[in-house]
């Protein structure tokens, strides 16, 4: 697994494997969330499966599919109610970590500044200064 860590109560990670999530119940975390549709790619684990193995070990389990590079504020708001409602850590995956990052800065857009969100995906490993006129709107 190739957890990065975003702060203290949230992780992103590329695909995860049914079996990852007694490793994520073990290392604390509370909740997950998928940011991918169903059938994104040939052999992708589907999401009852993953649901299934998250509730087997005590983790919530969230599907919030995005693709295609659209981030709708429907999603923006329910990654957001997600992160506000879940004691604990959240950790959320999708093909690469990419949507994930792009989805947490953007329920987080409101609560700081445009450059603060974009050095903290790239302390994370992602580049979203591309987004950074998006997140100005916000400012």
């Amino acid at each position: 697994m190739d957890i990065r860590p975003v702060d203290d109560s949230i992780a992103v990670a590329p695909q995860l494997q049914p079996e990852d999530m007694v490793a994520l119940a073990a290392q604390g975390y509370t909740a997950v969330i998928c940011n991918r549709p169903d059938g994104e790619d040939p052999g992708q684990p589907g999401v009852a499966e993953m649901r299934a193995a998250a509730e087997a070990v005590g983790l919530a389990f969230h599907h919030i599919p995005v693709s295609g590079g659209q981030f709708p504020e429907a999603a923006v708001a329910a990654f957001r109610a997600v992160r506000k409602g879940t004691p604990g850590k959240v950790l959320a995956y999708c093909r690469t970590g990419t949507r994930c990052m792009t989805l947490d800065t953007l329920a987080k857009a409101d609560e700081t500044t445009a450059d603060v969100l974009i050095d903290r995906a790239a302390k994370a490993g992602y580049d979203l200064s591309a987004m950074r006129d998006r997140l100005i709107g916000q400012d």
